[in-house]
């Protein structure tokens, strides 16, 4: 059976109305006092210990949506939560980070030279904490010049670490690396220590420094990650240390443009030497016209191609740190903005010496839209489409119904009828390239990669001003060369402090509390034109 929320008909939504009986095979009581109630009575756990069986006549409705792209499970929504934020949907935010500094505390009470030793002897776990939450610039240069060895200038500013020398190589002399990693990620340090730290080139490692991007305030370095699991050449395109970003809400037009104009430039470049077309790189930028131009010659020599090649791209990236006193990394391994990228081959050897499919994510969205069109005889995207303009609220309340945030002639910002993350919205690239929906960047134009770049980009202030801290974004495109009707698709997935992930997402079922509407009001709310 095939199974999408993306029917013909619009979106199909499945709804659970628990009613049940429930056997009770409780040998004793075990009734215990919990406390007093402000009259003074004793309350008690006495409910926790019915008699007989336990009757559910009528519990609160959920909502099971299956994913459009149905590999990617099915989402849940408590009618009882999500009806709270029908209500008020500036409920769904996240709270800004409150002032933390344990010095000024200890400020209070202590003199300087306690205070600094006191920090100093934190136990670990209260150490990364520290590091991880802290507001107070001195006390994060405190913690790190107490993890590792610096190098000053006459006036006590850091120009560079100091290094050791292990087996031939040169290593940085750190006391603590995660303590190090954790200071170095927080906002609040200053940026002197931020660049000498994990910034400069070379400080993290030798990865080449293989392209770049300037323009005005804007500088983003190219790296090369030859150590990576992903083979055929993994890059990042980083920030530079002369235009630190740490926050999305610092991001400009120009900023994102730079970073995607390496993506496209490498997966062009690397298009181009498969198919023998020479690219004079002469240690250069290239600029947009000669970018478009190297497009259009591939698309020409894959037309005359005899043997074609359809790799797929490859494009994500983790935006925001964090680290848990326990031990527990919680997201990217780095906090300053950066988005890797890199090309998937069509096969890949086995072992045996035989050939079998590389993995890529859009191919999942391939099979999606094969099996609808054996299914329903139509095309998996323009309902999909369809379904999203005519969308109803499941709930029936009299409140707005659009699932889209943003639209323009070439893509739509949505929100997705069912989340994978309880604040997920898409890209899809509505253009058509000669009649053919644009399904990977070689089949985006000039304009069309602009508007998806400026679209992701609103998306991260979006974001930003909700709150979210921490986000996973990825590419579903289509195969190189082949013609499905698959549209490139972007997935933005943030984490919440209250929705890490846990079993049932391992299961994926994803739960929800707010319904998909009420999120893409929100979102509304917080676009303004000029982000």
């Amino acid at each position: 059976m095939f199974n999408s929320s993306v029917t013909p008909e619009g979106f199909r939504i499945g709804v659970h109305k628990p009613s049940y009986t429930v056997a009770n095979f409780r040998g004793q009581t075990d009734s215990n006092a919990l406390g007093r109630l402000s009259d003074g009575s004793v309350h008690d756990n006495a409910r926790n210990f019915p008699s007989g069986r336990v009757v559910e006549e009528g519990a609160r409705w959920i909502y099971e949506i299956v994913n459009p792209l149905p590999f990617r499970g099915a989402t849940y929504i408590d009618s009882g939560w999500a009806g709270a934020r029908a209500e008020n949907p500036h409920l769904i935010s996240i709270a800004p980070r409150k002032e933390c500094s344990l010095s000024k505390v200890l400020a209070e009470h202590l003199s300087p030279g306690r205070i600094k030793q006191i920090v100093s002897d934190l136990p670990k776990p209260l150490l990364y904490d520290l590091a991880a939450n802290s507001t107070d610039a001195d006390e994060l240069v405190l913690l790190a010049e107490n993890c590792c060895r610096f190098i000053h200038d006459d006036d006590d500013q850091p120009t560079g670490l100091s290094f050791l020398q292990k087996e031939g190589a040169a290593r940085a002399d750190i006391d603590d690396f995660e303590l190090f990693e954790t200071v170095a990620n927080n906002p609040y340090l200053p940026d002197v220590y931020k660049e000498v730290m994990v910034l400069r080139p070379g400080i993290q490692g030798t990865s080449e420094i293989v392209g770049d991007f300037r323009k005005d305030a804007t500088h983003v370095y190219e790296y090369l990650r030859r150590n990576s699991y992903i083979p055929w050449g993994h890059f990042a395109a980083n920030m530079a240390e002369d235009a630190i970003r740490y926050q999305t809400s610092d991001l400009n037009k120009t900023d994102m443009r730079g970073l995607r104009h390496l993506y496209y430039q490498r997966s062009y470049a690397t298009l181009a030497e498969q198919l023998g077309i020479v690219v004079d790189a002469r240690e250069k930028t290239m600029s947009g016209d000669e970018l478009e131009q190297l497009r259009r010659r591939i698309i020409a020599a894959m037309k005359n191609a005899s043997d074609p090649v359809h790799p797929a791209t490859l494009w994500g990236w983790n935006f925001g740190y964090d680290f848990s006193g326990s031990g527990y990394r919680l997201h990217a391994s780095h906090q300053m903005i950066h988005q890797q990228y890199a090309m998937v081959p069509e096969t890949v050897a086995t072992l045996d010496g035989g050939e079998m499919a590389a993995f890529g994510c859009g191919d999942q969205v391939a099979d999606i839209v094969e099996r609808y069109k054996n299914h329903y005889d139509r095309d998996f995207f323009i309902d999909y489409l369809t379904a999203l303009k005519k969308n109803q609220r499941m709930d029936g309340r009299d409140f707005p119904a659009s699932l889209i945030v943003y639209e323009d002639e070439h893509v739509v910002l949505f929100v997705p009828k069912a989340q994978v993350s309880q604040w997920e919205l898409q890209i899809m690239v509505i253009a058509d390239e000669g009649g053919i929906p644009v399904g990977n960047i070689l089949e985006a134009d000039s304009r069309v990669r602009a508007a998806i770049d400026a679209a992701i980009l609103r998306v991260q202030h979006i974001y930003a001003a909700m709150g979210a801290k921490m986000v996973t974004s990825i590419e579903y495109p289509k195969r190189i060369g082949v013609r499905n009707g698959q549209r490139l698709l972007y997935a933005f997935l943030p984490k919440l402090p209250w929705s890490m992930g846990a079993f049932s997402e391992a299961q994926l079922r994803f739960i929800s509390g707010h319904f998909p509407e009420d999120f893409a009001r929100a979102c509304r709310y917080q676009m303004t034109e000029d982000r």
